[in-house]
């Protein structure tokens, strides 16, 4: 029998989809939620096993389980380097309805209707997704939609010589996919998938998505007395959000007691937890005892934001106590401002009326925002 030329296009487009979306999330151009991603793995490999007992012997099963295992890859591939937050009502939903697939699966061996349940839950998976590119569409501003589009159409066209046992079990899962992964290709832009503008070649290398990075340079890197730092390229205004910091999550128990010079790349998060280096450029912004900058802690994740106007050529620096409670960590200041510190330390250690003025403005973490979760050093000793 021979292979539908459609077949190995929608395999291409599928898995590439899946390696393009990684490289966006590598370049910090797509923001992912691993809730999201840990239940859209999950109900792929429902959907994958369904419709294989649906539709036996077809090709296009064959896609589908490719497709799941790939999701799983992403999922695992995005855990360290993406945020975590708790799973949506419509994630719930979404969860229930593939258990309760299972279930039916399991209990009757109905397989028909334990599928399309899941392709029923398939819309609602997705709505977190639609609301945060509606908000948003640079967060999912990735050609892998349109990829995965184009990837499900040929999936489609496969299914048409199939000879599947069922036209709805057949058809039903793959026209709702292809709908809502075209629905989110349209919001983010149907750009996305020009590969004119997505990949090539460029001073003697080739590049991926390079379009999809701001149209000129937010950041340069230059060097001080301190060693690397961060100059902003353009201005920003006043409340305006420079960049978001990234990095996986320790336990305070794993943070190495001892950190000198580009070791010292730790940011407390919460009462227990750390976020570390990242490897990017939020890891060599300095701290300012008079900063221009700081850090606020946000559902969707901890942002950089101007505190003032920051003029183009500007260094970007933030103020490391802001963040910073119960810890034995302090650093010998060189900031070199008129306002410096000489020694940093905890949050304690800012003077309380500049414990209030960053707390006026939201730029300290969460569990420093009452006045009573900071207790002064002479308070404990007595």
């Amino acid at each position: 029998m021979p292979i539908d030329p459609w077949f190995p296009v929608a395999i291409i487009c599928s898995l590439g989809g899946y390696a393009v979306y990684l490289t966006g999330l590598r370049r910090q151009l797509v923001h992912p939620n691993r809730a999201s991603w840990l239940i859209w793995s999950a109900a792929t490999a429902v959907e994958a096993g369904t419709y294989a007992a649906v539709n036996p012997h077809v090709v296009q099963s064959w896609l589908l389980a490719l497709s799941a295992f790939a999701c799983i890859v992403v999922t695992i591939g995005i855990w360290r380097r993406s945020d975590w937050s708790l799973p949506s009502r419509g994630e719930l939903l979404c969860m229930a309805a593939c258990l309760a697939a299972l279930a039916i699966w399991i209990g009757s061996g109905n397989a028909f209707w334990a599928h399309m349940l899941v392709v029923a839950a398939v819309p609602v998976s997705f709505w977190p997704t639609w609301e945060s590119v509606w908000a948003d569409r640079t967060r999912e501003r990735s050609p892998a939609w349109g990829l995965w589009a184009v990837g499900d159409l040929a999936t489609l066209l496969v299914a048409r010589h199939s000879g599947g046992h069922s036209q709805i079990g057949e058809y039903a899962y793959l026209f709702v996919e292809l709908l809502c992964h075209a629905s989110i290709w349209f919001m983010v832009g149907l750009a996305t998938i020009n590969p004119l503008r997505s990949l090539g070649f460029r001073n003697g290398r080739f590049f991926v998505l390079d379009a999809y990075s701001p149209a000129t340079n937010l950041f340069s890197v230059g060097e001080t007395h301190l060693g690397k730092a961060v100059y902003a390229a353009r201005g920003f205004a006043e409340g305006e959000q420079i960049i978001r910091f990234t990095g996986r999550r320790f336990r305070a128990d794993r943070v190495p007691s001892l950190m000198r010079g580009a070791s010292d790349r730790f940011v407390q998060v919460t009462r227990d937890h750390y976020m570390g280096p990242s490897g990017l450029i939020d890891d060599l912004i300095n701290h300012s005892c008079a900063p221009n900058a700081g850090l606020r802690f946000t559902a969707g994740g901890v942002f950089l934001v101007a505190i003032r106007a920051i003029a183009p050529g500007e260094e970007i620096a933030w103020d490391y106590s802001t963040t910073l409670k119960e810890s034995n960590w302090h650093m010998i200041c060189q900031c070199r401002s008129t306002d410096c510190r000489r020694v940093i330390g905890n949050f304690e250690t800012l003077a309380p009326e500049r414990q209030e003025w960053f707390r006026a403005r939201n730029l300290v973490a969460p569990y420093l925002r009452r006045r009573d979760d900071v207790v002064p050093q002479r308070d404990r000793a007595a």
